[in-house]
């Protein structure tokens, strides 16, 4: 049975990490037959879409790939019978993050882009413009699956699956690069480890890890508090404390450093943020070269500087999923997915981040026991924040997000919650219409 070609929507496709999607796509289309694909941006992000544009174009072209490209404004137009819409987006660009790292900072609190304070500002930024694209994509593109790259990936998908009809999957390329890291300190290919991986987006574990059959998350642990690289290039790699990781028992992600080692990530940021900057503000500097390389005209391929970026693998984990519900593989991926009893601690509508199997039908969380309790105290106290801060995002409710603040564990008490939270509404005071009525 021959299927129909594809077409791709690709929202904030003025983003430094779309020409790293088209090669994904390009590399793949014996698999994947992309014939279109449709970039959309805001107006302030027009000539970056540009740019974008021409790149793609050429990109296309090298590889005498036979696929229609267009780039605008008109977001309806790019979701219209969309077969896959990969939303990729910063409401308020990057000037926005720098906010979210620094307003914290004042308080002495970790200022992040997707943990804390920071994430939390992100959000409620997000979620309502991720339920207006939802709107058109119910109307223009109901067989359409959403996956769903904007962070915080976990709690922006939970949003959609509570408040719209959408088919959405949420992707982060956090559990590919820890695969990837630990087959390189194994010193084995990656698709020969097999990882059991459950928690939240960027609060992941990897409570198993298997080689040829044999189980290595011991060892894996030992190397990584021995020092083998374990981080993101976005995340200072603070050392490890072996006995601590021992005690764990699960390898953490690189991100689970703001909770675990909160002292020493806090100062290197402040350090950091009066030095060289915050980490927006270094990015914006990798922005502005990507896009002057991104202009040259000889330029007809994925440039090795995106790495510097943040978001390798990122083609491959969203591509590799499109590849997976097209051809409905049943292969196993980690995706945000609603919980269905998965992590038996928390609700089922709550949106996790766990291995699961994907096929035509979407995700199906793999069930992995109950969890220990080294975990699933942090679990449930993260969770709770989500799920305030989605309410308060879709209902512009004061409440909701004084006490998802309150409930985060990067806050250390209510009068800080409070502050940042006025701090946060007043300086995004233009992007949160929901709180202003």
């Amino acid at each position: 049975m021959t299927k129909s070609p594809l077409k791709l929507a690709i929202i904030g496709g003025g983003s430094s990490y779309t020409p790293e999607l088209v090669e994904g796509v390009l590399k793949r289309l014996d698999r994947v037959p992309v014939k279109e694909m449709h970039f959309v941006d805001v107006e302030a992000g027009q000539d970056k879409l540009e740019i974008i544009e021409a790149l793609t174009r050429r990109m296309v072209e090298k590889a005498g790939a036979d696929i229609t490209i267009k780039a605008s404004l008109d977001r309806r137009a790019a979701i219209e019978n969309a077969d896959f819409v990969m939303t990729q987006f910063r409401v308020g660009g990057l000037q926005a993050r720098a906010n979210d790292e620094r307003i914290p900072l004042k308080y002495d609190v970790i200022g992040q882009e997707t943990t804390g304070p920071g994430g939390f500002a992100k959000a409620l930024r997000t979620i309502p413009v991720i339920l207006d694209i939802c709107k058109d994509i119910e109307e223009l593109a109901p067989n359409a699956w959403m996956l769903n790259f904007t962070n915080p990936a976990g709690l922006v998908t939970e949003a959609v699956q509570k408040y719209s009809k959408v088919k959405t999957i949420g992707l982060c390329n956090v559990p590919v690069s820890m695969k990837m890291m630990i087959a390189e300190m194994m010193d084995c290919l990656p698709e020969e480890l097999s990882l059991e991986c459950a928690g939240l987006n960027h609060l992941v574990w990897a409570h198993r890890a298997w080689l040829d059959g044999k189980d290595i998350t011991a060892e894996v642990l030992k190397k990584v508090g021995d020092g083998a690289n374990f981080s993101m290039k976005n995340i200072f790699e603070e050392p490890w404390d072996p006995a601590f990781l021992k005690a764990l028992g699960a390898i953490p992600c690189p991100y689970h450093r703001y909770f675990y080692q909160t002292d020493a990530m806090l100062a290197e940021e402040k350090e950091s943020s009066q030095n060289e900057g915050t980490r927006a503000e270094q990015v914006m500097k990798t922005e502005q070269e990507l896009f002057d390389l991104y202009q040259n005209e000889n330029l007809a391929e994925k440039p090795e500087q995106l790495e510097k970026r943040g978001g390798a693998y990122y083609s491959d984990a969203s591509l590799n999923l499109v590849d997976a519900i097209y051809n409905d593989l049943k292969t196993i991926h980690v995706v945000n997915v609603r919980n269905n009893g998965t992590i038996a601690t928390l609700p089922d509508d709550a949106v996790i981040e766990c291995s699961s199997v994907i096929g035509s039908w979407g995700a199906r969380p793999l069930m992995i026991g109950e969890l220990s309790p080294s975990v699933i105290g942090l679990i449930g106290q993260v969770k709770a924040y989500e799920q305030l801060t989605v309410e308060a995002a879709v209902l512009g409710d004061y409440d909701k997000g004084l006490m998802a603040l309150a409930n985060n564990p990067l806050v250390p008490d209510i009068s800080k919650a409070k502050a940042i939270f006025d701090d946060i509404l007043k300086t995004n005071h233009d992007y949160l219409p929901q709180f202003n009525q």
